[in-house]
């Protein structure tokens, strides 16, 4: 497998549940975009990778600038985030070996770290299926009877929430989603696609406050995460005061 992996950030959603005036990866988030929060935070843990960002033809609201890797390219979005991977993968057919990692991670999750996105990469180097980041379930969950009650309490051992990225060697990766569409499987997320071919991806377990950024108050709590975050790294014994 091929040292530097390649990034697939799908970007070309419109965020109607924000109820913004533009797409939620351009909305500002502690002074800078979304978009460039969450490629800066991308650019921290894997400076070396190959980036593909997925964005809207018609996107009127990208800024180059926003973007920190010195090799990336633009790809074509699609209708749904499947879509707009399987472009990105299509994109890089001729440079991509089966063996190189792919990390696809969601534009609107500005807040993962750099440990777990360096632990997440470990992770899918060192296994032959792939992983994601994932947290396990701390709430009581309910299902619904559709009409807005109750039905059942559903038992939450062994339940995770998945997170980003996820990441899976390229041919394997490429090869579920196209079994995915020719069998009519709906692809929630990358692992759905490989788990239906009979896989079973390791889940990595990652810090609870990889938000992902989908209503308005997410912002307010993204930014809120972003300083505490902050505030950490600069009391870390750790820390080099010359970096």
């Amino acid at each position: 497998m091929n040292e530097r992996p390649w990034l697939v950030v799908p970007a070309a959603g419109k965020g109607r549940r924000m109820g913004a005036e533009r797409p939620k990866q351009y909305l500002p988030l502690a002074g800078r975009p979304v978009l460039a929060r969450t490629l800066a935070r991308l650019h921290q843990a894997f400076p070396d990778a190959r980036l593909c960002l997925c964005l809207d033809a018609e996107d009127a609201h990208f800024a180059p600038d926003d973007v920190p890797f010195a090799d990336w390219r633009r790809v074509p979005g699609g209708a749904e985030r499947v879509d707009s991977v399987v472009n990105a993968l299509a994109a890089i057919a001729n440079d991509a070996a089966d063996g190189d990692a792919v990390l696809v991670h969601d534009v609107a999750r500005p807040c993962v770290t750099a440990d777990d996105l360096r632990r997440l990469r470990a992770a899918v180097a060192a296994d032959p299926v792939g992983a994601l980041l994932a947290t396990p379930v701390a709430d009581t969950m309910k299902r619904d009877d559709g009409a807005g009650r109750v039905k059942a309490t559903e038992p939450r051992e062994g339940l995770w929430h998945a997170l980003t990225p996820q990441g899976f060697r390229y041919g394997l990766l490429r090869h579920a989603l196209a079994e995915a569409a020719r069998r009519g499987v709906a692809v929630t997320d990358e692992a759905s696609a490989v788990e239906a071919l009979g896989h079973s991806p390791r889940l990595v377990s990652g810090r609870r406050d990889n938000l992902k950024i989908t209503h308005p108050e997410d912002l307010v709590l993204a930014e809120l995460i972003l300083a505490a975050q902050a505030a950490r790294d600069d009391h870390s014994p750790d820390r080099n005061d010359n970096a």
